[in-house]
């Protein structure tokens, strides 16, 4: 256990070292052009086409691509929480033309049973979150209850145990603390937003967290009801929903945020000013408007404050996964 944390810390350094090189003064930064793709570039999006990390990174891919003058791809390689598209970014050249987009289950791949060992955060390097979202809470409509706690109290009479549905792992230790209040609970592992929508629609789980885009066709047509959001403020795509806050469950408040990774090694100049294109990028008031469609909020971060966003993500997930161990 000792090696492992010793191996992880020296790994941390290093990137914090390559942080603390990219954190230049001003007046030296502003001496060095400002780096531009030379063809090119590919960003890599390690879940399904279609969700909502797909849709915002090409979305900002478009941004990119007219500000460089050169194309920006988005490639998808869903598959193993992430891991398996990470591991292409991880091994590309690190040269700015290969970036990745990632969540904060990215910090809870070390701690998955059939990963141990593997850490992509510290074979990364940060360079910018450029939007945060909050989830939902959806409920069946066949279930009594307008509210969390109203569905718990319905839960914890049933006779048959209620059934909770998530899509990643940030979420899944949320649904864990919850079951503490409901011991029959059932909290059901899916692979994607889609299969969740499916069951939920036919009451096959009672109750499921993902995000905005696909619950609120089914909420405008009454086939599903939004209990609360998991955000710190009411969401302006649903004003009218209460937050985990205010619905009586702090514990489940929490937002994802969608940041881009440079390979381990790529040099702070180009770091840098990937991340002044994303910051530049979200002025634009189209890509404003299709975020705020998804309920996102744009941020537009340095390498160095992704970086510590990032650590403050693997301390509070690190301290749930000691209490709720992800099977």
């Amino acid at each position: 256990m000792r090696d492992t944390q010793l191996t992880r810390r020296c790994a941390l350094l290093a990137v914090a070292a390559a942080l603390l090189c990219a954190a230049s003064p001003p007046a030296a930064l502003a001496q060095q052009p400002a780096w531009k793709p030379t063809r090119p570039v590919t960003i890599i999006v390690p879940y399904s086409p279609g969700g909502g990390t797909d849709v915002m990174a090409r979305q900002l891919s478009k941004e990119l691509s007219r500000r460089w003058e050169q194309p920006v791809n988005v490639e998808n390689y869903p598959g193993a929480d992430g891991l398996i598209g990470s591991r292409r970014a991880i091994e590309a050249k690190p040269d700015g033309h290969t970036l990745l987009v990632q969540l904060p289950s990215l910090v809870l791949i070390r701690h998955l049973p059939n990963f141990k060992g593997v850490d992509p955060v510290t074979q990364l390097m940060p360079v910018s979150a450029f939007s945060v979202l909050s989830g939902v809470y959806v409920a069946n409509t066949a279930i009594p209850g307008n509210t969390l706690g109203e569905v718990l109290r319905h839960c914890n009479t049933a006779p048959k145990p209620c059934s909770f549905g998530t899509t990643e792992n940030t979420a899944r230790l949320r649904m864990k603390m919850l079951a503490l209040e409901i011991p029959s609970m059932i909290v059901v592992n899916y692979k994607g937003g889609g299969q969740l929508i499916t069951d939920l629609l036919g009451n096959n789980v009672n109750v499921g967290s993902m995000g905005y885009t696909a619950v609120i066709p089914h909420m405008k047509s009454g086939t599903l009801k939004v209990l609360m959001t998991s955000g710190k403020l009411r969401s302006p795509v649903l004003p009218d929903v209460p937050t985990a806050i205010e619905s009586g469950f702090p514990q489940m408040t929490g937002e994802t945020w969608y940041g881009l990774f440079a390979p381990l090694g790529t040099p702070a100049t180009i770091t840098q000013s990937v991340a002044a294109a994303v910051r530049e990028s979200l002025k634009d008031p189209a890509l404003l408007k299709s975020f705020a469609v998804l309920g996102a909020s744009p941020i537009g971060n340095t390498p160095e404050e992704f970086a510590k966003m990032i650590r403050e993500e693997d301390e509070q997930l690190t301290a749930l996964v000691r209490r709720f161990p992800i099977e």
